[in-house]
């Protein structure tokens, strides 16, 4: 074993004839060693098999017994065991504080049992086993040790697998896969109920800010989702609003971004995604927000009919789009003031540093070009659709 001092020949001698003796008794020690852990805790027989538990520690205590005794530049297949038996108690489950005892009780009862072969057998020989002692107890360590590390490692691997698996079953979820049981399975392996309320919220990859992704914010729980063009978080709401969704994610997710209504639960998802994906579309260029789709379902019903939308800018915009771009901006980014202000001449005026006269007059123009009438509720309707056709459809610019 690694760092002890040379033995000397009459240390090998004692040594290397009790482990002989002491071999012949390791199913004996097996036996006694799974009594006392059974009697230490029950879970030893729940959790392994007891013929699987047996023929594994006699193994154990056997690979252990003969690298004691063995050179140097032995192979440690007492390690190999180690690691082996880590990672497959990991796999069932038993706490590492009970594999970790197991190998503890085992180099007691080994010791002892060294003890016992060389007092009947050579009684003067005690001394020169004791020397042995601390090399003995340094192995053990380092048996505990690799099988600790080997757990831990088979601990990380089952989570990451449990994650994939978990995933996978979101992403299916998103995607709108209807297999049987596929809202049950998620469920159980993310903690959630499979009734309960739910969004989703959709931001563009290629988006200008990082994304603080929190997992728990509110009261409320989030699942991030990467995809090649959309990041998106299902939201375990609780009893929380959307209002306050939007508000908890506004300082940690700057837009644009998509949030969806509330849905009834897991199965629920993919409708969810898909109306969060219209809430996102929804968002111009420039936009830095993220908008719910209640806030924007006029101008979803647009972006949902791209080849309507085409026709609707064309048979009311039309003879605007005819203008030079600089005097279209000025009539479009007054209307946009005017519609913001509520109707307001005034408050349109300040947005936009001119004298409300000149709003009028603006107004009064692309009444005259649209053959459309501001104070009309059919024409308003329509103008506010087409602006926000052109708007979205639009590159860049008003």
């Amino acid at each position: 074993m690694g760092g002890r001092r040379a033995r000397t020949e009459a240390e090998w001698s004692v040594l290397l004839t009790a482990v002989d003796v002491l071999l012949g008794r390791v199913p004996e020690l097996t036996e006694q060693l799974i009594g006392d852990l059974a009697q230490h805790s029950p879970l030893y027989d729940l959790v392994v098999p007891r013929d699987e538990h047996w023929q594994q520690i006699n193994e154990a205590m056997r690979y252990g017994i003969e690298a004691f005794a063995a050179r140097r530049s032995d192979a440690r297949k007492d390690l190999v065991y180690a690691e082996e038996l880590g990672r497959r108690r990991a796999e069932q489950g038993l706490p590492l504080d009970l594999l970790l005892y197991a190998y503890r009780r085992a180099g007691r009862l080994t010791w002892d049992a060294l003890l016992d072969i060389v007092t009947e057998e050579d009684p003067d020989a005690l001394p020169v086993l004791a020397r042995s002692a601390g090399a003995m107890w340094a192995g053990i360590e380092q048996q505990a040790a690799t099988t600790a590390e080997a757990y831990r490692a088979g601990e990380r691997e089952m989570r990451r697998r449990s994650d994939e698996r978990v995933q996978a079953l979101l992403d299916a979820l998103l995607q709108g896969d209807a297999a049987p049981g596929l809202a049950a399975r998620a469920a159980a392996g993310l903690d959630l109920p499979e009734q309960g309320r739910y969004a989703v919220v959709v931001l563009p990859v290629d988006r200008r800010d990082s994304v603080h992704r929190v997992a728990a914010v509110g009261g409320m729980r989030l699942f991030w989702r990467m995809r090649a063009e959309q990041e998106l978080a299902v939201v375990a709401l609780g009893s929380c609003t959307l209002e306050e969704l939007a508000a908890e994610l506004a300082d940690r997710c700057h837009g644009p971004g998509g949030i969806s209504p509330v849905v009834d639960g897991l199965a629920e998802l993919s409708r969810a995604r898909r109306l969060a994906e219209t809430a996102l579309a929804t968002c111009g260029a420039e936009e830095r927000s993220l908008v719910r789709l209640s806030q924007r379902l006029p101008a979803a019903l647009v972006v949902g009919q791209p080849e309507l939308a085409g026709e609707l800018v064309q048979a009311v915009l039309g003879p605007l789009l005819e203008l030079d771009p600089a005097d279209r901006a000025v009539l479009l980014e007054t209307l946009d003031a005017w519609l913001a202000a509520e109707g307001s001449a005034g408050r349109a005026a300040t947005r936009l540093y001119c004298h409300r006269n000149t709003v009028f007059n603006r107004l009064r123009r692309l009444e005259h070009l649209t053959s459309r009438s501001l104070s009309r509720p059919h024409d308003l309707v329509a103008l506010t659709l087409a602006r926000d056709a052109h708007r979205l459809s639009a590159p860049t610019g008003p």
